[in-house]
């Protein structure tokens, strides 16, 4: 039991401890200080994403008049709210204190966040020129006070809330009200010219106000103030059922209703006049009883994550160099060379790029027939889609399964598929009721007059951009009966009314459950015997809670389980008579943790996979998920190698446990940091 007297931790708590974590990396001395600023935008922006999602879900069922215990790990909808609250407005402040102590370090390496209060002339006078040259013909502007209707605040837009007292009588003062929007068409920080060794910025908000004489010239006021407001929406699409529209139409109108779904937080600056808050709640509606969330004088601290570098590498975290994948050349033919054996791909630490050059190769090799892949989220420029453009050109057969619900990049995958559509690629818009978050890739190709197969399974997306940042697994192979059963995986997306068997992989919605239960079972059957029982798990959630339980069975039964969980970890480890034997810790560090790797004893014969499903009851039942076996001996070797290194880490692994206090876990044997191991694990494979 953990200390609230539950067997589970609730998601959402658990996901707002995993935030800490990130917040955590902004405090941490030992992280690069302009890196440190990127880890607070960070922190703001999941903050953002988990109001739209998560807890609106939560409000949707308070305001439907239901507990939602059964589905809320036992907690009450609305003490649950009050609770994520309380959190919040904790770690607001926190965020607060660390960004002013940022700030304050900055300044030993002479870079200085300058208010509008605090320039000289030279300053004034650059400031001045870059709002009319750059900042007013974006400003939107807004006189409140005349007024029928409150104008619609966009989605986690940032806001400045103005008072205006106009000159008068004392007792006739008339207060105006205003909204000027921060513009996101302009860098949010403003590098002002350097004076010898010191740089100088000012955030566009302060740069903003200091203009403010200039955008209410027209009006004649004795005092103006300025204060930062934000609202965060419902981002729950609502597709309607109208038969008569396309899955792409239905989509885009689900995305644009988005803008005006309901508000689940108002966050404000607390140093904000009674006055001034008082008419913006009574105007937009806002209850005491909503998310009302107190915060410092900026918001969107997302931005932060944007913090220009200066030029200054030494406050950033030095630049690896991604590696070559030992045995397989760029120079030659990949299929040659994945018909002879297996191959992963783990980015960041190798090159990405060979997935482009995998289907580069396919685009303009004469013997390829067909390219069939799942798109999930792509780059901006995809050289994925740009490849799969230009298989088309070249005559070959190309199908692409595109999830157009993928959370936020619902616009940009509306837009790759129609761009793929009119270059003639074959789209599948996936399975009703189920989303598509498998990453795979199967090419045929005529040799000897047959059809030979290869392709790719993936822990992560095919996006060049995140596979610089989140480390993932991607296993190139030419295995036949492997590929053959993604083919099934590909005919489920057409003939959903065919439920397929499979001998190899490990699929969502049908299978994925009852394998993973299966080999658990496996482990508790040899533990009883007296024989070496264990499973090592790396995911990026774990709330399953029927999951859950069969580690809880597993650990009673002297199983010994290793879990490496990013985010959310609905499961207890270290209780008594409960979880003795299951030890849990999440790592957060320079790269995102992403990949989904699990290993089990099997009597000495270890068996490995790779996946793209955490044990999330989406991802186990409503998502088509796909697991891969490793047969490959230098391939599963490398595998439990990665995991292991993980696994040691004692400077950036925090300790799940009944306290929830995301401690540091310290060990007095040599320093690991996973990460930077990791890298150096392949680094002495080249040269072994």
């Amino acid at each position: 039991m953990n200390k609230t007297g539950n067997q589970y931790v609730n998601r959402e708590i658990s996901w707002l401890w995993f935030n800490e974590r990130v917040l955590q990396e902004s405090a941490d001395k030992n992280v690069p200080l302009i890196e440190r600023l990127r880890f607070l935008g960070i922190f703001s922006n999941n903050l953002d994403e988990f109001f739209k999602v998560r807890y609106a879900t939560v409000k949707r069922i308070v305001e439907a008049g239901k507990t939602g215990k059964s589905v809320l790990g036992g907690e009450k909808a609305k003490d649950l709210l009050e609770e994520i609250t309380k959190i919040v407005i904790k770690q607001q402040a926190d965020s607060i204190t660390i960004l002013r102590n940022i700030e304050k370090e900055l300044e030993t390496q002479n870079i200085f966040l300058l208010r509008e209060t605090e320039l000289n002339e030279n300053q004034k006078e650059f400031v001045k020129n870059y709002f009319i040259q750059n900042v007013s013909p974006q400003l939107m502007t807004i006189i409140l006070n005349d007024l029928t209707e409150f104008p619609m605040l966009k989605d986690t837009a940032a806001y400045l809330a103005i008072k205006m007292v106009i000159r008068g009588e004392e007792e006739e003062k008339e207060k105006r009200y205003a909204l000027i929007e921060i513009p996101k068409g302009i860098d949010r920080f403003v590098v002002l010219p350097k004076e010898g060794e010191k740089n100088f910025i000012i955030i566009l908000d302060d740069l903003i106000r200091y203009c403010l004489d200039s955008i209410f010239t027209m009006f004649e006021y004795e005092s103006i103030s300025a204060h930062m407001i934000k609202i965060t929406r419902d981002a729950e699409l609502d597709i309607d059922n109208d038969l008569s529209k396309s899955f792409i139409e239905k989509i885009s109108s689900s995305v644009e209703s988005r803008k005006i779904s309901d508000p689940v937080r108002f966050v404000y600056d607390k140093s904000i006049g009674r006055d001034t808050l008082l008419f913006l709640k009574e105007k937009m509606n806002i209850e005491d009883t909503d998310s009302v969330i107190p915060g410092g004088r900026y918001h969107n601290r997302r931005d932060y994550m944007g913090f220009p570098s200066l030029g200054r590498e030494d406050l950033l975290y030095d630049k690896i160099t991604p590696l070559p994948v030992k045995g397989l050349s760029m120079e030659g033919s990949l299929f040659e060379q994945i018909s002879e054996k297996d191959y992963l791909q783990y980015t960041p630490y190798h090159k990405f790029s060979y997935v482009i050059k995998f289907l580069r190769e396919a685009a303009l090799d004469p013997k390829v027939r067909s390219i069939k892949i799942t798109v999930y989220r792509l780059a901006n420029n995809s050289q994925v889609a740009a490849s799969l453009i230009n298989a088309v050109k070249n005559g070959k057969q190309v199908t692409v399964q595109i999830e157009l619900q993928a959370r936020f990049d619902e616009q940009a995958n509306i837009e790759y598929a129609e761009q793929l559509q009119a270059e003639g690629v074959k789209l599948i818009f996936g399975v009703p009721g189920l989303k598509v978050h498998s990453k795979i890739c199967v090419i045929e190709r005529e040799e000897n007059e047959e059809i030979k197969r290869y392709g790719f399974i993936s822990t992560g997306n095919f996006n060049e951009s995140t596979a610089r940042i989140y480390t993932d697994y991607t296993l190139f192979t030419a295995h036949e009966a492997i590929l053959k059963e993604l083919n099934k995986v590909f005919a489920f997306f057409e003939t959903t009314y065919k439920i397929n068997k499979y001998k190899h992989l490990v699929v969502s919605p049908h299978y994925t459950k009852s394998t993973f239960q299966k080999l658990i079972d496996n482990e508790i059957a040899n533990a009883i015997v007296g024989k070496e029982a264990y499973i090592k798990i790396k995911m990026n959630s774990f709330t399953s809670y029927k999951m859950v339980d069969k580690l809880y069975e597993a650990s009673r039964a002297g199983v010994k389980i290793q879990l490496i969980i990013r985010g959310i970890c609905c499961l207890v480890p270290g209780v008594k008579g409960m979880s003795d034997n299951i030890e849990a810790i999440s790592i957060v560090d320079k790269f995102l943790e992403h990949p989904r790797i699990f290993i089990f004893a099997n009597e000495d014969n270890p068996k490995v996979y790779i996946s793209s499903a955490d044990w999330m009851t989406r991802n186990l039942d409503y998502r088509v998920e796909v697991g891969c076996p490793i047969y490959d001996k230098d391939v599963k070797q490398e595998l439990i190698d990665t995991f292991e290194i993980s696994w040691k880490d004692n400077l950036k692994a925090r300790i799940f446990s009944e306290e929830q206090d995301n401690a540091y876990r310290k060990s007095d044997g040599p320093k690991v940091r996973s990460q930077f191991a990791t890298y150096d694990y392949y680094l002495n494979k080249l040269n072994s």
